[in-house]
C-alpha cells in the first residue's frame, strides 16, 4: 500500500491534498525546511500545518480513517440481540507505539481491534465531539 496523507492548514482551517505543498515541480526552491509556495503563489510555513496519515483502514461506511479523525469504536457481543454494546470508545486516532490507536493511552482500543468503527468527525473541525464523550 502506498502511504496516503492529508494536510490540515491551521490558518485557513481547511484540509488540502499533500501534493499542494509543492509547486508544479519547475522551481526546485519551492519547498525547503521552513516552508513552501503552492501552485497559486501562496506562501506557507510548516508550523502552520498538520500532516495526517491514512491508517489503511475504512470505517463501517467505507470512509477512509486518518490520524486526527474522531471515531466511535465498539464491540458488539455476538450472542446478544438487545442492542447491548460490549466495549466502546470515542476518541482521536493517533499513531503511537508503532500502530494506529484510538486515543493516546496504551490502554485504549487499537484501531484494528473493534469490529465496528465509525468516523464521526475530526479533531480540527469537530473538537466538541470529544467534549461530549
Amino acid at each position: 500500500m502506498v502511504p496516503k496523507f492529508r494536510v490540515w492548514d491551521k490558518k485557513t482551517k481547511e484540509y488540502f491534498h499533500i501534493s499542494e505543498l509543492w509547486n508544479s515541480g519547475t522551481n526546485p526552491e519551492c519547498f525547503n525546511f521552513d516552508g513552501w509556495t503552492d501552485n497559486f503563489g501562496n506562501k506557507g510555513r510548516l508550523k502552520d500545518i498538520v500532516i495526517e496519515q491514512y491508517t489503511g483502514l475504512q470505517d463501517s461506511d467505507g470512509k477512509e480513517i486518518y490520524e486526527g479523525d474522531i471515531v466511535h469504536g465498539y464491540d458488539q457481543e455476538p450472542d446478544r440481540d438487545d442492542g447491548y454494546i460490549g466495549s466502546s470508545v470515542t476518541d482521536v486516532v493517533n499513531f503511537k507505539y508503532g500502530a494506529f490507536w484510538i486515543g493516546d493511552s496504551w490502554y485504549k482500543v487499537m484501531v484494528m481491534t473493534p469490529p465496528i468503527i465509525e468516523v464521526i468527525g475530526n479533531a480540527h473541525e469537530n473538537p466538541e465531539l470529544l467534549e461530549e464523550s
